[in-house]
């Protein structure tokens, strides 16, 4: 219920961005490393402000926009190809599993934030190769998992007698196997948001993420590490996002789990 709320609360701050903090990027050099209204801050922001005067709850607000948008549907693009590929190599099995599962092999053996990183060099800045370079180092998450729960699905009585009446394998992945293989989709797809999450923070930390005109968390924690002694605000809101929206998800995903397994009920 915690993980919830904190998410449904994100979400609608998310949605309402622009008339909570219609300005994020307003700079008042004046006011530059203001600190919070609550700890001695002169102007009344309520988290202070930057080294340009930019509102830090202003910048945190439409951050949280781009890193649901970041995590959603980079979660939905690389499931996309992860459970598709999943369902074939696990269904299909002999040569395509051979294929997919060393593809999948070789690029687990990449570290992940590595190969971002490198794509992401040629890339230009932009949300949507952002969404794209994630999808293309995770998808093997979902293949993974997806597979094991092919290859244990393909062998069950309700599958041989679909097959006995004549169904073809795309009906019978679709209408016998897929809705089976639901419960373990929807958990990894809940956690994998929160992994997305601290993904984009990470790129955008190293400064290859998003254009740095967009207001991100991750970027945000890189900005203030140069003031960490004199201004910790700048830092330390922004990197406690991370870690609730990341706790968030985590929270609903073991929920998840545990609603959705039998064994887990059964006690």
């Amino acid at each position: 219920m915690i993980g919830t709320v904190m998410l449904v609360v994100l979400v609608l701050a998310a949605i309402v961005a622009d008339q909570l903090a219609p300005t994020p990027n307003a700079q008042e050099l004046l006011q530059r490393l203001d600190a919070p209204s609550w700890a001695g801050g002169a102007h009344g922001y309520f988290l202070g402000t930057d080294s340009l005067g930019r509102d830090i709850l202003a910048r945190m607000i439409h951050g949280a926009r781009v890193s649901l948008l970041v995590g959603l549907l980079g979660v939905a693009l690389s499931g996309g190809i992860g459970i598709t590929l999943g369902l074939i190599a696990g269904y299909l099995g002999r040569r395509w599993d051979r294929v997919i599962m060393r593809v999948a092999d070789v690029q687990q053996a990449i570290p992940a934030l590595v190969l971002a990183v490198a794509v992401a060099a040629v890339l230009r800045p932009a949300v949507a190769n952002l969404i794209a370079i994630l999808a293309i180092t995770t998808w093997f998450t979902f293949t993974r998992v997806v597979r094991a729960e092919v290859l244990a699905l393909r062998e069950t009585l309700f599958v041989d007698a679909a097959r006995v009446v004549g169904a073809r394998d795309g009906r019978i992945i679709m209408r016998h196997i897929l809705p089976n293989a639901a419960a373990s989709i929807i958990v990894i797809t809940t956690l994998m948001v929160g992994n997305l999450i601290l993904f984009e923070a990470s790129l955008s930390f190293l400064g290859v993420g998003v254009p740095v005109t967009t207001p991100t968390w991750g970027r945000m924690v890189f900005d203030g590490i140069e003031y960490v002694s004199t201004a910790w605000w700048i830092a330390l809101f922004p990197g406690f996002a991370v870690m609730l929206t990341v706790l968030a998800t985590n929270l609903v995903g073991d929920w998840l789990r545990d609603a959705l397994d039998p064994r887990q009920r059964r006690r």
